[in-house]
């Protein structure tokens, strides 16, 4: 009963009301259940051990309610299932079975992976529903309510989600109140707690040190902005890819990097009806080849949700990555986001970290409590912060979003984005794309012979051919990785014809 005193005794309204509802969810379970019907699934991090505090409390509180008496019991009668991953933090390893210990948890270890374990503990005990620390942003969050059956694949059990709507900041504001041990991470940095493969200390909380010794950090709770806790989970590209890119290098590299592909799409009826040119799609074809990717498609979809959807759909499902822009915002006609949660089979859902950042930009202008345009694709959504934007980029698992309306804007903001990507890994930079031109006053039916046998001699290069004008010489283009496989392709092409049919136009520098 310590926990429910010390936030009855605190003075703030935001953490008792938190408090109240997760209180009032456990309640809820344990009328629909039985003791031996729940469990607590228990990870060490800190949303977990709010979760801990919280049952520890509504049990306390539910029994009370029902006339029972809990003097003098020693062991926390909700089993708590722990997730024992070879690839987990020491320390987190440690807090756990100190908790275990400290508060009589009766733990179920799980050694092997999750789901093939969990289905073992279900068919051994009469476990019905789950209780789980998610919160609204997390990747386990897609879809769920505070009560939502567990997704289709996985053994039946309701999930119980107490604390679904708490903020970093009411993380932080219980576990300083309550004055309870949470995981020694926390202390040196660690804001957000995954593996020991994906997660740093935070960079935004560290010291700044003279004497160039080890880095220190402040703790997590000092994190003054909560839209950046996982700032220090490291972002990884998808294990087929990076091997795609990695086997061979000294190989056929080349022809490897090349197979990575994104698509570009833009949204609007207004690019469609040619009431405005599309010059950012022009812009990000050059600034996609510029980072050494292929482009396999580009495509301009009506302001409509269910197109944006389709498109969003099939690009996604065949490219590395996918760039869109437009019809972003708050108007009827805005309609990329949504579309993009179609695409992934989620909903819109408000984001409480973007809406901090929309209620700094538009100030007043932010009117009501439902701010339509902080709705996010719920679960899948990943805020690219960058200090010299105004507002986060919005990534949607491999689906990033441009906010862009011209091009200064679009320069702006490629260029963080390309910055936060040599820090964080969100997708490979490769060797970019160089080019060299050819120009010839020979017709199209003398060349073409030739070019056919070219493209099977080169399959490493680009080749392609056009015209400015109509009665204008014909163009060949060369664009590779390599320069000297560039020179190689054309000086084959001009010995195929006689001395001076080719003249080199000397635009052989990398794309842009």
């Amino acid at each position: 009963m310590e926990i429910d005193k010390a936030i009855r005794d605190c003075d703030d309204r935001r953490l008792k009301t938190k408090y109240n509802n997760a209180i009032y969810v456990v309640k809820r379970a344990l009328a629909l259940y039985s003791t031996e019907e729940v469990a607590f699934s228990f990870n060490g991090g800190k949303d977990s051990t709010v979760l801990l505090h919280i049952l520890r409390a509504a049990f306390f509180l539910h029994k009370e309610e029902e006339g029972c008496s809990v003097d003098g019991l020693k062991e926390f009668p909700i089993r708590t299932i722990y997730f024992e991953s070879p690839s987990a933090f020491p320390e987190i390893n440690s807090f756990t079975y100190d908790m275990a210990t400290n508060y009589g948890l009766l733990m179920d270890i799980i050694r092997t992976d999750f789901k093939s374990g969990l289905e073992s503990l279900l068919k051994s005990r009469p476990i019905r529903a789950i209780f789980l620390g998610v919160r609204i942003g997390d990747p386990t969050a897609v879809g769920q309510e505070q009560f939502s059956p567990s997704s289709p694949g996985w053994p039946p059990f309701m999930r119980v989600n107490p604390i679904l709507d708490w903020s970093y900041r009411d993380v932080w504001a219980f576990l300083l109140t309550c004055k309870v041990q949470y995981c020694s991470l926390y202390d040196h940095g660690y804001t957000s707690i995954g593996s020991i493969h994906d997660t740093l200390p935070n960079a935004l909380l560290c010291i700044s040190n003279s004497t160039g010794n080890e880095e220190k950090f402040r703790p997590a709770y000092l994190l003054s902005d909560g839209r950046t806790e996982r700032a220090g989970r490291a972002k990884r590209f998808s294990p087929s890819v990076l091997n795609s890119m990695s086997n061979g290098t000294n190989n056929v590299d080349l022809q490897k990097q090349s197979m990575l592909t994104a698509s570009v799409i833009a949204v609007g009826d207004e690019i469609l009806f040619g009431t405005v040119e599309d010059r950012l799609g022009l812009s990000m074809r050059r600034k996609v080849h510029s980072i050494g990717w292929s482009i396999s498609h580009t495509s301009i979809v009506r302001n409509d949700i269910d197109s944006v959807a389709e498109e969003v759909e099939l690009r996604r499902s065949s490219n590395e990555m996918v760039f869109i822009y437009g019809g972003v915002g708050p108007l009827f006609s805005d309609a990329t986001l949504g579309g993009i949660a179609k695409a992934f089979g989620v909903r819109l859902a408000p984001d409480e970290e973007f809406e901090e950042y929309l209620r700094h930009l538009i100030g007043e202008h932010c009117t009501g409590d439902r701010n339509e345009m902080a709705q996010l694709p719920e679960g899948i959504t990943e805020l690219l912060h960058h200090e010299k934007l105004p507002v986060p980029l919005i990534k949607c698992h491999n689906v990033i979003v441009l906010t862009a309306t011209n091009l200064t804007e679009l320069d702006l903001q490629w260029d963080c984005l390309i910055e936060l990507t040599r820090t964080g890994d969100l997708f490979p930079l490769l060797e970019p794309y160089k080019s060299k031109h050819l120009t010839t006053k020979l017709s199209d039916v003398e060349i073409a012979p030739s070019l056919a046998k070219l493209c099977l001699e080169f399959p490493d290069i680009h080749i392609g051919c056009y015209r400015e004008a109509r009665s204008g010489p014909i163009i060949i283009s060369f664009k590779g990785k390599n320069e000297e496989r560039n020179q190689l392709a054309a000086e084959a092409l001009s010995k195929k014809f006689q001395p001076g049919a080719f003249t080199d136009t000397n635009l052989n520098s990398p794309e842009t």
